[in-house]
């Protein structure tokens, strides 16, 4: 199991409008169902309303590894167009944070004085 940098979950729906879309079925993920009073575990139907995770790499996953469930993976410049302009999917470009340390010129804050009075005291 390998899990990409980034992914973006969708409805089916929205990946069934690209016009050369399609879909590997048998690598959908399997779901565990009680059927006559034991679990078992069967294949999940996609549906419009089934959530599609779509990767970095422009794979499109059933589940957030980027290496199982693969239902789309005929990347093309068509597809990379089609999740730019019409899914508006972009991958973020996170900038480091520079966190502000303590200069060693200035001593820590002191913590203030402990006071004598306890609430029980001050009852009376």
């Amino acid at each position: 199991m390998e899990m990409s940098n980034y992914c973006a979950a969708y409805e089916a729906r929205n990946f069934r409008k690209f016009p050369a879309w399609t879909e590997n079925a048998a690598n959908v993920r399997r779901e565990k169902q009680e059927v006559g009073g034991k679990e078992v575990e069967v294949e999940r139907q996609l549906d419009d309303d089934s959530i599609l995770y779509l990767h970095e790499s422009y794979i499109v996953t059933d589940g957030i590894y980027n290496d199982e469930n693969i239902i789309f993976d005929n990347v093309t410049d068509e597809w990379k167009s089609f999740c730019h302009e019409v899914l508006g999917f972009e991958v973020p470009v996170y900038e480091p944070i520079e966190i502000p340390r303590a200069t060693e010129s200035q001593p820590p804050a002191e913590a203030p004085p402990a006071t004598a009075a306890t609430a029980g005291e001050s009852a009376g």
